[in-house]
């Protein structure tokens, strides 16, 4: 079975606004919260291929060093929109299943992947993993590619869940806390920097916290 990721990639300037950081520093911890989803996704023996859909320059020049294909998103409207250009480019590339995942969950591991797929029941089914807060989506994972539009937004993972059951019985909802840990604001940014799980990443952010 192929199965893709995808990871819609907004502009790293109009990103993460409610961290309050200044822009620099925003940019820099974009750019290290998408090599290391891109680093893992990349070595995931579950995964065929890695899909971005970005406008973004600096993202598109992450993407080349992890054998990733970019997909340029001029508009930028949606997440929704941007998953549904790499669901065409899936669909025309005979995947048969794909997984969204945010830039911004960077202690993602190789296991947590495994994880998660194990609920897979074909041929059929859909997984969810809410955010740490359960009011978004950390990962959507569809088989067949095109079962159901994405539907990013507010309470997401609810409305992907019940979204889910209108086309197929096989719906899980599954905790995978190093997924379920994003970053949209400060709190969550303090949270991660508490936890144990890649301490050369927390050292990273540290470094672009404390730069000037």
């Amino acid at each position: 079975m192929k199965i893709a990721a995808i990871v819609p990639v907004k502009t790293f300037s109009e990103a993460k606004t409610r961290l309050e950081l200044p822009t620099k520093q925003k940019e820099e911890l974009c750019k290290i919260m998408l090599e290391e989803i891109l680093h893992t996704l990349s070595i995931s023996p579950q995964i065929q291929k890695v899909i971005i859909v970005t406008k973004e320059q600096k993202a598109l020049e992450i993407a080349k060093q992890f054998d990733v294909i970019s997909i340029i998103d001029e508009d930028e409207e949606s997440v929704n929109s941007a998953v549904a250009l790499a669901d065409k480019y899936l669909l025309e590339n005979g995947f048969d299943a794909s997984i969204v995942f945010p830039q911004d969950i960077p202690y993602i591991k190789t296991q947590d992947i495994d994880f998660i797929l194990n609920y897979k029941i074909p041929p059929n089914f859909v997984i969810v993993v809410p955010s740490r807060r359960f009011d978004g989506t950390n990962a959507l994972v569809r088989m067949p590619v095109n079962l159901m539009r994405t539907h990013y937004d507010e309470d997401s993972y609810k409305i992907h869940m019940n979204t889910a059951k209108e086309f197929t019985r096989n719906v899980a909802l599954v905790f995978a806390k190093r997924i379920m840990w994003d970053i949209d604001n400060k709190e969550d940014l303090e949270f991660l920097l508490e936890q144990n799980e890649k301490p050369n990443v927390a050292q990273k952010i540290r470094d672009v916290l404390n730069s000037k």
